[in-house]
């Protein structure tokens, strides 16, 4: 088990599966088609993500280092949130930009589900997790992946 510490955007604590992605997470495009089909299980439409398309988002730790794409991807975030089709936590190896922040702290504020969100875990956290190992996020920013 490897350790890494980053900075709470939104605490919570939560276990959960990985999904990773090395390229920018574009939100609108990944949550776009499923929450147009009110489809809870979230499966990532966006084509231009091969590490994500077409697997299921919702419950999953999502493991990136940036979002990119529209001004919409917090509200995305939040509707997927409200919902209850939202990722189980949000875990950036760069610093978390503003919109996706909005998203993650609205979810948190205005939805019955969490989504805690952790930025800032470095570049070596996104080298050493893979999809499929559990993830353990603590209030505190501490993020334990098991390998």
């Amino acid at each position: 088990m490897r350790e890494f510490k980053g900075r709470v955007v939104v605490p919570g604590t939560v276990e959960a599966e990985a999904l990773v992605t090395r390229k920018g997470f574009n939100t609108l495009a990944s949550f776009q088609k499923s929450l147009m089909k009110s489809d809870l299980t979230a499966v990532c439409s966006d084509q231009n993500n091969p590490e994500l398309f077409g697997k299921p988002l919702a419950g999953k730790a999502i493991c990136l280092p940036r979002t990119i794409g529209s001004t919409t991807g917090g509200m995305v975030l939040y509707c997927a949130s409200a919902m209850g089709a939202s990722p189980a936590c949000l875990l950036f190896s760069e610093p978390i930009d503003s919109l996706a922040a909005a998203g993650a702290i609205l979810s948190d504020v205005w939805t019955d589900s969490s989504l805690p969100t952790v930025d800032s875990l470095g570049e070596e956290f996104l080298d050493y997790v893979k999809e499929g190992m559990r993830i353990e996020v603590l209030e505190d920013g501490l993020v334990r992946v098991e390998g």
